[in-house]
């Protein structure tokens, strides 16, 4: 993500980009039209008159829309690997981890159209592949070394199986996009997952972690 924000900003300051300035801010946008609209609902005609440019000029980088959208997704994929890394180092134990992690999951929500997984596994299955690929083995991992820190800071429930939880807790995450679940919800994608989340934490925790999500709870609301 951090050579994305460095070719954005080149981008404003330099009138002629290099061709791997022009084919990162191509993928931006993409990116960008995609998590608003949806991936189907966006064309190759439709990201090039947004840009402002050619067709043709999309296509000297990418060979079709489904390459396109492969590169985005790995893309995404990369930033979400990056931002849990640092959050993992970073959080004072298991319980803050899990709120960074809710803060990052609230925010791709909140500029996420819910079609846009089911619009990959319909229509992009080598992306969705890769996605899936990403959520079984990654993301599923991450929750698992989550749980494991949580039982041995005495914050988690020392009886758990952490492969059940850790396995209900990566398909609950994609709860809020399914079209039945979500069908008539007043609230926003990133307020379900909030809902979610928090219900995973109590389901899980300690007297002493009840206490220390309740805090968390606390200054998350006076952010």
């Amino acid at each position: 993500m951090e050579t994305f924000v460095t070719f954005k900003v080149s981008i404003v300051l330099c009138p002629i980009m290099s061709e791997q300035e022009t084919r990162d801010r191509i993928l931006i946008r993409s990116r960008d039209l995609f998590m608003k609209y949806g991936i189907r609902s966006v064309s190759m005609d439709d990201i090039a008159s947004e840009m402002g440019i050619s067709k043709k000029t999309i296509y000297q980088y990418f060979a079709d829309k489904e390459e396109l959208v492969l590169e985005v997704i790995q893309c995404k994929i990369c930033e979400s690997r990056d931002r849990c890394d640092i959050d993992k180092f970073s959080a004072e134990n298991a319980i803050d981890e899990m709120f960074k992690a809710m803060e990052m999951v609230e925010e791709m929500f909140r500029n996420m159209n819910p079609s846009v997984i089911l619009d990959l596994k319909k229509y992009h299955p080598k992306a969705y592949e890769k996605f899936l690929q990403h959520k079984n083995d990654f993301i599923y991992n991450t929750i698992r070394d989550n749980l494991i820190r949580g039982i041995q800071e005495q914050l988690y429930r020392q009886e758990l199986n952490v492969d059940i939880i850790a396995r209900f807790r990566i398909e609950s995450m994609l709860m809020p996009l399914d079209p039945v679940f979500y069908s008539g919800n007043k609230l926003t994608l990133a307020d379900v997952e909030q809902q979610i989340i928090e219900h995973y934490l109590f389901g899980i925790v300690t007297l002493e972690g009840y206490r220390l999500v309740l805090e968390y709870q606390q200054k998350k609301k006076k952010i």
